[in-house]
């Protein structure tokens, strides 16, 4: 009989993401596989378009205010998703219920333990975030991207799963030209992730503009959020050597390109640093939940394959300082890509087949 695995994933990129590519990783070897999504969670659109099946629950995060009547109604979506991840699992009988971080994770893992059903919970972060501390308590199986300080029972380094698009290894030339850019010259690629980022794309543009004399042997691909980008190519009018962008379906193509990263630390994003082995400056997202972006860009620097940027009212002299010492005449980007080889942290790539190995055998 073909083995079945529900997986509960969605809200944020990091944590939808790590449950596409296990649930595509599924597929492929040929397993069933069913995903639990938010109502109305852009994520459907995705799964509809890697042609995966899925189905919704009426549910939501806890409240953080005060408010009595949102926590009336926090607990009435709560009664009602574990009826329908309960129905959900009647139908569909799965062998596993995987959960990828998020509020959404808790009815199907919860559900799914009561129900006798095993369940894995994975992780990407440095610091676990309040759904999956809770998850844990349930979990046969708890699967990390990073290292955490914390003792956890189950837990296993897996890393985090990234697209297979990034195993593919562009032409350079074509990729650069083809946006405008010189393939002879030295490469930064901004980006803050998909919605932009107000800070650092003020701040990146600012010192780009204020160092162009001593950049003449670099160039910029800028990825702005579609929200910043008409106020960001503003900013670069008369820069020959920028391409400036709202959003890129290939970042896996530009990422191999690139010399050096500016960017956030989301886990997926360190992720697809690790497998690159490409340089960064992380400037961590400040409003991450427990801080957790911070702690993911510490690994990373502390093995000295980045450069952590906090975000503060001294964010653009502070990057100043990093970049314009990062794309000088030094050997500081060597090693920061050497230093990937000695990060001791599973391969992001293979990380989906570990996974599932791992899920078949619980």
């Amino acid at each position: 009989m073909n083995r079945r695995f529900l997986i509960a994933s969605g809200g944020t990129g990091g944590h939808f993401y790590p449950g596409l590519a296990l649930g595509k990783e599924l597929r492929r070897q040929g397993l069933a596989v069913l995903f639990i999504v938010r109502k109305n969670d852009p994520a459907a659109q995705i799964l509809e378009t890697h042609k995966l099946r899925y189905r919704e629950i009426d549910f939501t995060g806890l409240p953080r205010s005060v408010n009595p009547l949102r926590h009336i109604r926090f607990v009435y979506k709560f009664f009602k998703s574990l009826l329908e991840t309960r129905r959900i699992i009647k139908d569909f009988r799965p062998d596993a219920a995987i959960g990828t971080g998020g509020y959404i994770s808790f009815p199907l893992i919860f559900t799914a333990h009561f129900m006798g059903i095993k369940t894995a919970v994975h992780d990407s972060n440095a610091r676990l975030g309040l759904a999956n501390k809770v998850c844990g308590k349930f979990a046969d199986l708890f699967m990390l991207g990073l290292p955490v300080k914390k003792k956890i029972k189950n837990a296993v380094l897996t890393s985090t799963p990234i697209r297979r698009e990034f195993a593919e290894k562009p032409d350079r030339n074509a990729v650069l030209e083809g946006l405008g850019l010189d393939p002879q010259k030295r490469t930064a690629l901004i980006f803050g992730g998909s919605q932009g980022a107000k800070g650092l794309n003020a701040a990146c543009a600012q010192i780009i503009r204020k160092l162009a004399p001593k950049l003449a042997s670099w160039q910029f691909i800028h990825i702005t959020g579609e929200r910043w980008f008409g106020v960001i190519r503003q900013e670069y009018t008369g820069f020959s050597n920028v391409s400036v962008m709202p959003y890129s379906h290939e970042i896996y193509a530009l990422m191999h390109v690139a010399d050096l990263a500016v960017c956030r630390s989301g886990a997926s994003t360190l992720a697809e640093l690790m497998y690159c082995h490409l340089p960064a400056i992380l400037v961590p997202f400040p409003h991450a939940a427990a801080n957790h972006q911070f702690y993911n860009a510490k690994i990373l620097a502390n093995a000295r394959c980045a450069r952590l940027v906090p975000e503060d009212k001294n964010l653009a002299p502070h990057l100043a300082q990093v970049f314009e010492r990062l794309t000088g005449k030094n050997r500081d980007l060597y090693y920061m890509r050497s230093a990937y080889s000695r990060l001791r942290i599973p391969n992001p790539m293979t990380a989906a087949k570990e996974i599932v190995r791992r899920l078949k055998n619980l």
